[in-house]
């Protein structure tokens, strides 16, 4: 007699895991480390032969790797594949990469498209210029919000509800500078309006500031923003006010590409 065939909830739950697994995997990669098989069962809560037994295919399809001589997991190279092709096909991306180099050659500093997701930002896209040194930054880094002139520059032209999430989340100081008060921070955000810019002075880095501007899509949602980031010490104070205007025009310029006005 034929075996009767598993429920199709049992193998959506096989699915939740092998995500479970490959988010756990992503995290853990972030500082450029991997995932043992014991940690690994531990984060997912499974048992080890069930984390093989899931991670068996990711591994066939490049998803995932594993050491040979350590036994550490980390992402593999068609995790890689799978993000260029979400971020190719961002039309945001394609309508500011223009504007995102000729912003870099104008500033010669590093240049950044963001989005916001959740309470943190993501950089989709980066030029930076080579001749001098590199930040470390990079495509599909997260970032909490409320800390990056990003992430200010995004909430202050978006929902109160969602500037709130972003406070609620919590804003722990990781500099001397970081703004972690909700009142100061909404007050910096209303500044952020006024002047159509936000600041990052080393805030997120204590030696690196920040200037951002919002992109706004053709309903006049605020989509993005786009930034300049250099050493404190080759982007001083008064840089920062001189280059405002012309990241804020920047972003206009995407903007327009982008429908809006």
């Amino acid at each position: 007699m034929a075996e009767p065939p598993r429920p199709a909830r049992n193998a959506s739950s096989s699915v939740r895991r092998a995500l479970a697994l490959l988010e756990a995997v992503r995290v853990a990669g972030a500082d450029g480390g991997g995932l043992a098989l014991t940690r690994l069962a531990q984060l997912v809560g499974c048992d080890k032969s069930t984390v093989l037994r899931l991670a068996a295919p990711l591994l066939e399809a490049d998803l995932l790797t594993r050491d040979r001589e350590t036994g550490l997991f980390r992402l593999g190279p068609a995790a890689l594949s799978l993000g260029q092709a979400y971020l190719d096909q961002l039309d945001l991306r394609s309508a500011a990469a223009q504007r995102l180099r000729a912003l870099m050659r104008a500033t010669g500093h590093t240049c950044h498209l963001v989005v916001l997701e959740g309470r943190e930002v993501v950089y989709v896209d980066k030029v930076e210029n080579e001749a001098t040194v590199r930040m470390g930054s990079r495509i599909g880094a997260r970032m909490p919000a409320y800390r990056t002139a990003v992430g200010k520059a995004i909430l202050a032209f978006s929902g109160a509800d969602v500037v709130e999430e972003v406070i609620a989340g919590g804003m722990p100081a990781v500099t001397p500078k970081t703004i972690t008060d909700p009142g100061v921070f909404r007050a910096e955000l209303a500044r952020v309006r006024e002047r159509g810019y936000a600041i990052d002075d080393r805030e997120n880095e204590p030696e690196v500031r920040c200037v951002s501007a919002p992109i706004f899509r053709h309903d006049g949602a605020v989509a993005a923003a786009v930034s300049v980031s250099a050493l404190a010490s080759r982007l001083p104070a008064a840089r920062v006010r001189d280059l405002g205007p012309a990241v804020a025009q920047a972003a206009r310029d995407i903007t327009v590409s982008l429908g809006g006005r």
